[in-house]
């Protein structure tokens, strides 16, 4: 009995973790769409949307970035990710983000699970969004395959240098 307490223990944990995760992720993203309207417009005509509530980023020359996502399309869940990179040169500091990736067409859905992880700059175009771009951001003029978002940023990080990232899907 105690051998399959300790066996289920696990799964158990894991399961709240995720239900946990879940519920930051579409609060983070109805924020999101609250607040920019670009995020709204995008939302609507996106097939999935990839959302990462915390990223914790930190660094001084050598540095390191980690966070875990929810996939969502048709607002369900469709697969848990996890975000982690790493960059070199001159940088110090700390911070947290949020990141939400909307992702346009199949093709770069299929991207995001292909080649064991989604190494970000390579594959399907991607367009960070920025205050003054969201602006003027409509679903006709919106034609890469990728939109993202970066926001509730706190701390303070600094630098200079090379950085890559890779987004993995987490087992089910």
């Amino acid at each position: 009995m105690a051998v399959i307490a300790s066996l289920a223990a696990p799964a158990a944990v894991e399961a709240a973790d995720r239900a946990a995760l879940e519920r930051d992720a579409r609060n983070t993203f109805q924020k999101l769409i609250a607040k920019v309207p670009a995020a709204k417009t995008l939302s609507r005509e996106a097939v999935a949307v990839l959302v990462f509530p915390k990223i914790t980023k930190a660094g001084l020359v050598v540095g390191g970035q980690y966070g875990d996502g929810v996939l969502f399309r048709d607002s369900q869940v469709a697969g848990y990710y996890n975000t982690a990179g790493a960059s070199y040169g001159l940088q110090a500091g700390a911070q947290q983000y949020g990141y939400a990736m909307f992702f346009m067409n199949e093709k770069s859905l299929k991207a995001l699970d292909q080649n064991d992880g989604f190494e970000v700059g390579v594959g399907p175009s991607i367009v960070v969004v920025d205050q003054g771009m969201g602006k003027s951001l409509t679903s006709t003029t919106a034609k890469n395959d990728i939109y993202a978002f970066i926001f509730s940023q706190k701390g303070l990080m600094a630098g200079l240098g090379l950085q890559g990232n890779k987004i993995t899907k987490l087992n089910d």
